[in-house]
C-alpha cells in the first residue's frame, strides 16, 4: 500500500502546467508567452523501465521591462526534482541512512542515488511537516499528492495550483533561520 500512495503522489504530477499569470512582478508590464520546457519532477522504475515524471513550465516574457519570468514551481532552489521527493529524502534520512533511503526509495519504485539523497539532505530549508503512516514518517506533501490523484479518478490529470497547494507552496520558499 506504501508503494501506491508514492507512486501515485508522483504520478499525478506528470505533465502538470505552471504559467506566470497576471502582470510582471517587477515593473506591472504586460507579459507575453516566452517559452515552454519541461523540467524533470522524478523519475519512477517499474519492470518496463524507467519513466520521467515531468512537469511543464511556461516562461513569459515582460514587454516593458525586457525581464523574463518564471512560474513557481515546486521545486526547491539548488535541487534537480521535485519538493515532495526532496522532503521524501530529507523525512527517511532521519532514521536510516543515504545508502539505506536510496534503496528504500528503489524499493518503492523511484530511481534516486545515495549522492543525490545526501544532496537533498543539506538543502537549508526547514524540515518537511510529517505524519506517521505505515509504521513511518511520511511527508505531508507526498500524502496530500496522494490524496489529490485518489480524488482525481480516472480524468489522472491536476492543475499546477493544486500541486503547489499540495506542496505548501509558496511558504515553503523562505529559508531557514541562521
Amino acid at each position: 500500500m506504501l508503494i501506491n500512495v508514492v507512486q501515485m503522489a508522483f504520478q499525478i504530477c506528470d505533465r502538470t502546467e505552471y504559467a506566470v499569470g497576471g502582470r510582471c512582478s517587477s515593473c506591472g508590464g504586460t507579459l507575453s508567452g516566452y517559452d515552454r520546457r519541461v523540467k524533470r519532477f522524478a523519475v519512477l522504475r517499474d519492470d518496463k523501465g524507467d519513466h520521467l515524471i515531468g512537469v511543464l513550465l511556461h516562461r513569459a516574457y515582460c514587454r516593458d521591462c525586457g525581464r523574463i519570468r518564471v512560474p513557481e514551481v515546486p521545486f526547491y532552489p539548488g535541487t534537480r526534482v521535485g519538493s515532495p521527493l526532496v522532503d521524501l529524502c530529507r523525512t527517511l534520512s532521519e532514521t536510516m541512512p543515504y545508502g539505506q533511503v536510496a534503496t528504500r526509495l528503489s524499493q518503492m519504485g523511484i530511481k534516486v542515488d545515495r549522492w543525490s539523497v545526501r544532496s537533498y539532505c543539506s538543502v537549508p530549508f526547514t524540515p518537511p511537516p510529517v505524519i506517521a503512516a505505515f509504521g513511518m514518517h511520511l511527508p505531508i506533501s507526498v500524502i496530500s499528492l496522494s490524496a489529490l490523484a485518489a480524488a482525481q479518478g480516472d480524468t489522472g490529470h491536476i492543475h499546477g495550483e493544486d500541486v503547489l497547494a499540495a506542496c505548501n507552496y509558496p511558504s515553503r520558499n523562505q529559508r531557514r533561520p541562521s
